[in-house]
């Protein structure tokens, strides 16, 4: 298979990383491969065990020099001073058909130096949902990650539920540089490195930046845009942890996420988020902590720090205003109106509070504002039909209403009963409700499979999601 990679990330110091390849498996299968993701890669493709044997890693493509970077975080709020790829490998980049340099990685390929006692590998069902939502939150327009393949590995693995079946995912990324990429020289006191990672981010991400902290500021201009994005769809990430925050504005690492069905601003789903650190309506406090954490590792360049404390000081507090701006203008589009106010803030946050009052569905109440049935959403019809009426005169005389309204407004999303139910078919061998889920969410603001825009019954609703680590 022809694989065109490129390694600049393999070319700085050995301090960022740790060269390893991928642990062979027994017998690699091909269970998924986006043919039209690999067409944007340049890769061309051949048969079905080829590609098995190269996404497991049993065989590595020409120019490969496998990786393993090094990174720390704050997991929780705690900081732990080394983490890295404890699963993963860095096959190596390929520059796509449109200029941008992408990371084409293998996660759950093995140990690696940074495994901190695991055993480096993934069982099939976080494999396939990060699959499924990840290509979905493309499809949505949202920056993420991507899949390239998905394939099962013939091995069975050790979970908390017993034996699993294994797989490997192998994503692209525009980079895998986190914040915690900056902390972990930060944390050692390793300038020279921190100085060299800023580089090097500043010409992958940020080529306009004129230094730390117009980089700082332009990553914090893509968080809170993506912040937004998220909430417009009811995702709640789940693990917001520095190490899973990327310094290109791409969401990364999908863990414990979730997409909501009843609308509530506490929503929590993940099963380590005990103290809802993560709910949904946390996440723009949450981005702004994590970009602070960048700022205090970025401080160590400079020789005045005072004056850069000032300066990366101004640009957090910033940060509040950016996401709020960001949400109005992603909320107000949800409501048919293309330029929104200050005053529509009030709009939305009244149809958001009715929703969270009544429990209604986040994605189809959204949908059906434009064709008029939102007010079946609710059972308080007064209250509705009261928000309506301002609604309807703040609308009245706008243009295209109904198409800024389907266009900000998905008819489906990854709902987390279907995605369990993905799994456990595909468990037991049976890869058509994949296949299913696939097709529909390619294209997610039309509806072509009216099945899947169904709010789960009292006995399908999955009350949390697992890291599956």
């Amino acid at each position: 298979m022809h694989m065109p990679l490129d390694n600049s990330f393999a070319a700085l110091p050995d301090a960022f990383y740790t060269r390893v390849a991928p642990t062979s498996v027994k017998a690699p299968k091909l269970l998924a491969f986006n043919e039209g993701l690999a067409k944007l890669l340049g890769i061309a493709a051949t048969d079905q065990d080829d590609l098995a044997q190269i996404f497991s890693g049993n065989s590595l493509p020409q120019d490969a020099d496998p990786l393993a970077q090094l990174y720390a975080g704050h997991q929780f709020g705690n900081f732990n001073p080394q983490l890295g790829d404890g699963r993963a490998i860095l096959l190596g980049e390929i520059i796509d058909s449109n200029g941008i340099r992408r990371d084409i990685q293998l996660k759950g390929s093995g140990r690696t130096p940074y495994s901190r006692g695991g055993d480096g590998r993934a069982w099939l069902g976080p494999v396939l949902r990060e699959y499924v939502v990840s290509e979905a939150m493309h499809a949505l327009g949202i920056p993420t990650t991507r899949a390239l393949a998905a394939v099962s590995t013939g091995e069975d693995i050790l979970r908390e539920q017993g034996m699993l079946p294994g797989a490997i995912l192998t994503r692209t990324a525009s980079s895998h540089l986190r914040v915690g990429t900056f902390q972990v020289f930060a944390h050692r006191g390793q300038v020279a490195e921190l100085q060299t990672l800023t580089d090097y981010a500043i010409k992958r991400h940020y080529p306009d930046a004129s230094g730390p902290m117009d980089m700082l500021r332009a990553v914090c201009a893509r968080q809170a845009d993506l912040i937004a994005q998220w909430m417009s769809v009811g995702f709640i990430h789940g693990v917001m942890n520095t190490d899973n925050c990327a310094i290109g504005g791409e969401t990364i690492d999908y863990g414990p996420c979730a997409f909501m069905d009843d609308f509530n601003m506490g929503r929590v789903f993940s099963s380590i988020d005990q103290q809802g650190r993560y709910a949904y309506g946390n996440q723009p406090n949450i981005a702004i902590w994590n970009m602070a954490q960048l700022a205090t590792a970025l401080l160590q360049i400079f020789e005045d720090k005072d004056a850069a404390l000032e300066e990366a000081t101004a640009i957090i507090h910033a940060m509040p205003d950016q996401i709020e701006a960001a949400w109005l203008t992603r909320f107000a589009a949800k409501l048919g109106i293309a330029a929104p106010t200050q005053e529509d803030t009030d709009l939305v946050q009244s149809l958001l509070d009715l929703m969270q009052n009544e429990g209604a569905d986040f994605t189809n109440t959204f949908r059906a504002l434009s064709d008029g049935a939102a007010r079946d959403q609710f059972t308080d019809r007064d209250a509705f039909d009261a928000w309506a009426t301002t609604h309807a005169e703040r609308i009245a005389y706008l243009p295209n209403v109904h198409d800024i309204m389907n266009a900000a407004n998905p008819a489906v999303i990854p709902r987390n009963h279907r995605i369990e139910q993905m799994i456990a078919a595909a468990t037991a061998g049976d890869m058509a409700p994949f296949e299913r889920l696939m097709a529909a969410y390619k294209t997610p603001y039309t509806l072509t499979d009216p099945d899947l825009a169904k709010a789960p019954t009292q006995s399908e609703i999955v009350p949390a999601t697992f890291c599956g680590t």
